[in-house]
């Protein structure tokens, strides 16, 4: 690009001492250039990537082709004007003037290139990563640094100190810090829990302080759960980060299990009990069939031989209902089949002490 400009600026001066025509050519020559390099680059690479299976490529070359000529022709604007040679101050605002819009020009390309990225990780990425918020929050911090790294440019384009407002952003940062820390706890918590993923929407959770419920929103602030009575609760990250969670709806199946303990009397058969429960479970419509029912014999209770029915359903959500149902269909069993339910109960023996001998009227 050195030699390009070295160039024109010979050629320019076999025009004559004019400086105004010489930089009316440079000016002219950086736009044609501009042209020439905006078709190559939409014509014949154009052409090539459309060869292509995928439009990301040619959505590519659509963003890249406009900055490109605009820059061509912002840097022959900028050369002309240094050979016009005019006084130090209307020199530097041109100059400041055109790098300020170079600068605008390609942070306007790398935020639509940002965004087009994001767009492309939707279709390839997995969907719990999309869920969970992490590409919405890089997508946000890239812009912020490119909106950072602009501003800073910009500052070295028009010969500002940068040392001195670093370090009082430093100082009113460190002042806002103190002020909002719960906010940015809850901030830094949030970034963790959409970062790790510890649940995503739609997932019936269990917190560390009680609250159950499904998640219906995800913020850096808070998040939000739905519980069975219809209530929306808000609890800020900063004590979801820093407590237990049980995600119902986690790990590789959604299914759930619920456990129906009942104790039948001393006595009882007990391969007959088994069989009673196991039926009770395959006989509802909703119970799984995989993983299958089963039936365990847990203890020797006081008054009772506890048993206890293991059975899968599909959605945890669905827990408190079917375990009624389930209650009411085993009790209904047992009558059906003359099985008891024993109550707990106690023998009590009174036993009474013959009177003491030799005692005096």
């Amino acid at each position: 690009m050195s030699e390009l400009i070295q160039q024109v600026q010979r050629l320019a001066e076999l025009l004559g001492p004019n400086v105004y025509l010489q930089a009316v050519v440079i000016a002219f020559a950086f736009i044609v250039f501009g042209k020439v390099a905006d078709w190559v680059l939409s014509r014949m690479i154009g052409r090539i990537v459309k060869r292509s299976k995928t439009d990301i490529d040619d959505k590519l070359v659509a963003l890249l082709h406009r900055p490109i000529f605009q820059s061509f022709v912002l840097l022959g604007l900028g050369l002309a004007t240094q050979r016009v040679g005019m006084a130090e101050t209307p020199e530097f605002i041109t100059l400041g003037i055109l790098k300020t819009i170079a600068i605008a020009v390609w942070y306007s390309l790398f935020r639509n290139i940002t965004t087009l990225a994001v767009q492309v990780a939707k279709h390839r990425t997995d969907s719990k990563l999309v869920q969970s918020g992490v590409l919405q929050l890089s997508q946000t911090v890239i812009k912020v640094i490119l909106f950072a790294l602009a501003v800073y440019f910009v500052f070295i384009a028009w010969h500002i100190e940068v040392t001195a407002w670093l370090a009082s952003a430093g100082i009113v940062g460190l002042a806002l810090s103190f002020a909002a820390k719960d906010t940015l706890s809850n901030l830094f918590a949030g970034v963790s829990i959409i970062a790790d993923a510890p649940y995503k929407y739609g997932d019936f959770i269990i917190l560390d302080s009680g609250e159950r419920g499904i998640v219906t929103h995800i913020g850096l602030r808070s998040t939000r759960l739905l519980t069975r009575d219809d209530v929306e609760i808000t609890i800020p990250n900063g004590i979801i980060g820093n407590g237990k969670i049980i995600n119902e709806t986690g790990g590789p199946s959604e299914k759930h299990r619920i456990r129906t303990a009942v104790g039948v009397a001393y006595g009882s058969d007990i391969d007959h009990v088994i069989a009673t429960l196991e039926q009770v479970a395959v006989n509802h419509a909703e119970i799984c069939e995989i993983p299958a029912p089963r039936v365990r014999f847990r203890r020797f209770g006081e008054s009772s031989l506890d048993f206890e029915l293991l059975c899968w359903i599909g959605q945890p959500v669905d827990r408190g209902r079917l375990q009624h149902e389930l209650n009411c269909a085993v009790y209904k069993a047992f009558a059906a089949k003359e099985i008891e339910i024993p109550f707990p109960q106690q023998d009590l023996h009174v036993r009474t002490m013959a009177a003491a001998s030799g005692s005096t009227k």
